[in-house]
């Protein structure tokens, strides 16, 4: 994890559930600013290997991890994941103290998020759904964006934490408005990515010096984020970074579901989603988006 200066903190007793490529990095963050926090991962093994580099401690169900914690944070896979972790006699709600706060950095549904929210208020707890965005290394580097729907004075008490993992933590709305602002940047991201993909392709069918090229176009109006970071490594075919298409073609099925109910045209999103869709058909699930470009070689 990269060195990051937390300055001083007032220690809180916190949770944090799902100990995966993201959340691991993300609740070391908080343990290294001085929080006590306690983890649970449904591998005990990695909540084992946590403790070991961080401090704190582990449980061995949701229940007992959030039992007295003041805020409760959690990222895992999808919203089935995310209900087995809060609802029921051994999830976090039932072990969460009144008026504590669940923040779930899960990428989900809104639906989901407003029914988590709901159930949340008739306990007497709050609940923010806090997706985000910056992949593996922006939890690495405490450099993540935050993007939260939910209400204002939960948000406001517990957005000082998150900040020992980001750079931005932003409420955007309502309930489920964290949720639906990320399948705004997914959408985003989709669309850049099979652009740049195109345009790497056209040129090296061109002839082109296509490393100076991107120097050249990326100091223009073309420059993105994903020119920057991804552009000369999918000329290199390099594709081990940390966000994978299963995790892509999830995200867009969300983004998809929303729009047939919303009304949203996404001729390009639904294309994309195909394409990343023919990647998982060669066996490219486990590579990074911007392994597109594989798709044109």
């Amino acid at each position: 994890m990269a060195t990051r200066d937390y300055g001083t903190v007032l220690p809180r007793r916190l949770a944090f559930i799902g100990l995966g490529v993201m959340g691991q990095p993300m609740a070391g963050h908080l343990a290294r600013a001085g929080h006590r926090v306690t983890v649970f991962n449904r591998t005990p093994a990695k909540a084992e290997a946590w403790v070991r580099e961080y401090g704190g401690r582990s449980a061995p169900t949701p229940r007992e991890a959030a039992a007295g914690a003041e805020v409760v944070f959690a990222c895992v896979g999808n919203d089935d994941d995310l209900r087995s972790v809060v609802l029921g006699e051994t999830g976090a709600f039932a072990g969460m103290p009144p008026a504590a706060i669940f923040v779930d950095h899960t990428t989900a549904s809104a639906a989901v998020a407003r029914e988590l929210h709901a159930a949340a208020r008739a306990r007497g707890l709050h609940f923010i759904d806090a997706p985000v965005s910056g992949g593996q290394a922006g939890a690495v580097n405490g450099a993540l964006t935050v993007m939260c729907g939910g209400d204002a004075e939960p948000f406001e008490a517990m957005k000082p934490m998150a900040m020992n993992f980001a750079r931005a933590v932003t409420r955007v709305g309502d309930s489920g408005a964290g949720q639906l602002a990320k399948m705004v940047n997914q959408v985003c991201i989709a669309g850049l990515v099979q652009g740049l993909a195109e345009a790497l392709a056209f040129g090296q069918r061109a002839g082109l010096d296509m490393p100076l090229v991107l120097d050249v176009i990326g100091k223009g109006a073309a420059q993105s984020w994903q020119m920057d970071n991804r552009g000369k490594t999918m000329l290199e075919a390099k594709f081990d970074f940390g966000f994978a298409v299963d995790w892509m073609r999830k995200d867009l099925g969300l983004v998809l579901e929303e729009a047939r109910r919303n009304g949203a045209q996404l001729p390009v999103t639904a294309l994309v989603d195909q394409f990343y869709a023919e990647l998982q058909q060669m066996g490219g699930s486990r590579l990074d988006t911007s392994s597109l470009i594989r798709r044109l070689k």
